[in-house]
């Protein structure tokens, strides 16, 4: 989205209502009636857009939005997909200053049998980590979807 195609693309509204899964169960995102838009460097100037509960801690104090708003949200929608529910109470922790010890095997979902092969743990860590790296309260500490989406490819 923000990467691969000119001009580069925010979607504004990443959540799992806006997420589709095809056939072979790949995930892709839907609904761009609220995208935009971006010239490189450049924020967008607009109203809210998007699911509350998922939009980057920076819309509440202004009206712009860059790829890195989309970066939260999607770190958002990977705790949801570990947690198996929204998790809005985990993400207003990790926004708080201070050390929080927080470990994957406390927030993955416990309707689901824990993974015991080393190769599952290591790919949920990895998925987990990236997650809260995601949520960083300031945008320029978040990383770049691109990034994402090559260590999600290993």
């Amino acid at each position: 989205m923000h990467h691969d195609c000119f001009p580069p693309i925010i979607h504004r509204d990443i959540s799992s209502k806006n997420i589709l899964l095809s056939s072979n169960l790949e995930a892709h995102v839907s609904d761009f009636g609220t995208a935009r838009f971006l010239k490189p460097g450049s924020p967008i100037w607009t109203t809210f857009a998007g699911t509350l509960g998922y939009a980057a801690p920076e819309l509440a104090y202004t009206t712009s939005v860059t790829e890195k708003c989309d970066v939260f949200s999607f770190g958002v929608l990977a705790l949801e997909i570990l947690m198996g529910k929204q998790p809005g109470e985990l993400v207003s922790l990790i926004q708080t200053p201070g050390d929080h010890n927080i470990s994957i095997a406390e927030i993955l979902d416990p309707r689901l049998s824990p993974p015991t092969m080393r190769p599952s743990l290591k790919e949920l860590a990895l998925i987990f980590n990236l997650a809260i790296s995601c949520l960083q309260t300031s945008p320029q500490s978040r990383p770049a979807m691109r990034i994402i989406a090559q260590l999600l490819e290993y």
